[in-house]
């Protein structure tokens, strides 16, 4: 009869190995359909997608039936979708009680973090890549129907600039979630964050002039906007790349901190 050494029980627990990441990001691209809310959600951005074209084709005056008007008419409510997304995919884990047994088959948590920021990239970039080809097709069919030429007024660099506003504006989804880790008050908090505080600072750029200079430097969504409405020059680059360490990778850090340090229940 053998016998068990504890040579033997530590040999048995070495040839354990830690889940791949790359196993990790499919389980949270998985659970972002897996639930009928998860799944409307991601379909809202086709069903939305295939309305705008639609409506643009519809009600845009001839000479506005360009690509540029059919990509970004397509893609503006992907970037309100999007961050609500990942609020939702960051934060699940503590509203939906589940982060025991996440964190348990896989405790390094920044893996988990990271798994679910890039399933949150695949599925921003897909949802643009979707923009991109439906807005094709809605300018070939729209100027078909309106019986002019087509116009492809989007170069490689605009395309570029569209998709890196679109993730900045998923990435801000993703900070929100670290840093409040409540999927119900992380949203309360995108939306006061999307729309509340770019209207003070519209309000107060328009009636102080103080402000109107600053105003590029300290407001998120107006630096970024820059990215929507093609090419940027220098100092606007600077703005995104100051308003966006600011307000987004700072809260950013300071959310994954909390996340690594936060008690599960």
């Amino acid at each position: 009869m053998s016998t068990i050494t504890i040579d033997t029980v530590r040999e048995q627990r070495a040839v354990a190995r830690e889940v791949p990441l790359s196993r990790v990001v499919s389980v949270e691209l998985r659970k972002m359909f897996d639930t009928r809310s998860g799944f409307w959600l991601l379909a809202s951005i086709g069903i939305t997608g295939l309305l705008t074209m639609v409506g643009t084709i519809a009600f845009a005056p001839d000479k506005d039936l360009t690509y540029y008007t059919f990509a970004r008419a397509i893609g503006f409510p992907m970037t309100f979708v999007l961050p609500i997304i990942a609020v939702l995919a960051i934060s699940g884990e503590w509203s939906q009680r589940t982060g025991l047994t996440t964190f348990t088959l896989v405790p390094q948590r920044s893996r988990v973090v990271r798994a679910k920021v890039t399933a949150s990239v695949v599925v921003g970039v897909a949802a643009m890549l979707f923009a991109f080809v439906t807005g094709a097709v809605g300018n070939l069919v729209g100027t078909a129907l309106a019986g002019v030429t087509p116009v492809w007024d989007v170069s490689a660099a605009e395309g570029f600039n569209i998709v890196l506003g679109s993730l900045l504006c998923l990435l801000t989804g993703t900070m929100l979630g670290m840093l409040i880790r409540s999927s119900a008050a992380a949203l309360v908090a995108y939306f006061v964050y999307s729309l509340l505080l770019p209207t003070i600072s519209g309000i107060l750029a328009s009636s102080q002039d103080w402000f109107r200079d600053l105003q590029p430097w300290v407001d998120l969504n107006f630096a970024q906007a820059a990215l929507f409405n093609g090419s940027l020059t220098g100092e606007q680059w600077a703005n995104v790349a100051v308003t966006s360490m600011t307000w987004l990778v700072l809260p950013a850090a300071v959310g994954l901190r909390l996340v690594m340090r936060s008690e599960v229940k």
